[in-house]
């Protein structure tokens, strides 16, 4: 990053880098341990830096954008216990990862908005494709995805399950 700085401003680009992006298909929007270092990394060397993830799986199959922004606290800071957040769904081999980092990190609220021309583009792609779209169920239109969630819901409720007898 320090060398892409450096390249920049000798040609005379002025835009500073705000923050990186990256996706965690069917498996939603967090920051696992790798992400909480990369964020941390970033956030010492450049401000504001700020974390994005997208679930594109989840956004294909619940037709709404499914994407997160992050930044991570100071190394050694002790969040407030605030109980517990909003719901999500983790699947069962990525909850440990989330539970070890869940801590180092907190959620930034997120709006979207659409300009005239973005309006006018999903307005021509919406007439463009339209018969597609209402004929697809977009949960359908990903079995593996589906198939997924099943296991994942079934192994959730094994475990819950056994810990309870």
């Amino acid at each position: 990053m320090t060398t892409y700085k450096e390249v920049v401003a000798r040609v005379g680009r002025t835009e500073n880098v705000l923050g990186w992006y990256h996706s965690h298909p069917g498996y939603g929007c967090w920051l696992s341990g790798i992400d909480v270092s990369t964020q941390l990394t970033n956030q010492t060397y450049q401000e504001p830096f700020v974390a994005i993830v997208i679930d594109p799986i989840r956004t294909i199959s619940s037709g709404k954008v499914n994407l997160g922004a992050f930044r991570t606290y100071p190394v050694g800071y002790r969040p407030p216990d605030d109980g517990p957040s909003e719901y999500q769904s983790i699947p069962m081999d990525k909850i440990e990862d989330f539970g070890v980092h869940c801590k180092h990190y907190y959620s930034l609220e997120v709006s979207h908005f659409k300009s005239v021309l973005d309006k006018r583009l999903l307005d021509s792609l919406w007439n463009k494709y339209w018969v597609n779209t209402l004929s697809s169920v977009s949960i359908l239109a990903q079995p593996d995805y589906l198939a997924g969630l099943t296991k994942d819901l079934a192994e959730k409720v094994e475990h819950a399950g056994s810990s309870v007898s």
